[in-house]
């Protein structure tokens, strides 16, 4: 074994997790465009799907996402008339993102996204499962 070996792009668990992440955006790209939606704001938009209102630290926990990420994607998220952003009344360093009903109406328009990506994605609903599984344990070791 060479003491290089370590550098072998082929050893890399980084690489094949970057580049399917990457492939996997690619795939989403063109059903997200019929919604006018890029990748990080569709994510950014399934939390509000789900909790309607949360401030942007919340958001930014969720999504592993930093405010720098998050202030100019919610803004043109604003600008498009998905959601609002208001200061929290109790604190004004908070800022709180609302969904409003054109917003909360995009979400019947990505209901068959999940069903088209899978079905671009190779891998049985086990496999898919496992996968998600380990991720979710490798993503628990970055907070």
């Amino acid at each position: 074994m060479d003491k290089y070996d370590c550098l072998k792009l082929d050893t890399q668990l980084c690489f094949p997790m970057y580049a399917c992440a990457k492939e996997i955006q690619r795939i989403y790209k063109p059903h997200l465009d019929k919604i006018n939606l890029t990748y990080t704001q569709y994510v950014a938009m399934m939390v509000l799907w789900e909790e309607r209102e949360a401030t942007l630290k919340h958001i930014g926990e969720r999504l592993i996402l930093d405010s720098g990420t998050l202030t100019p994607l919610f803004r043109k998220l604003e600008n498009k008339g998905f959601v609002y952003r208001l200061k929290d009344e109790n604190d004004d360093r908070n800022l709180i993102i609302r969904i409003t009903e054109k917003g909360l109406a995009l979400r019947d328009k990505a209901i068959d996204i999940p069903k088209c990506i899978s079905n671009n994605i190779n891998l049985s609903q086990e496999e898919a499962y496992n996968l998600y599984i380990t991720l979710k344990k490798l993503m628990g070791q970055f907070k």
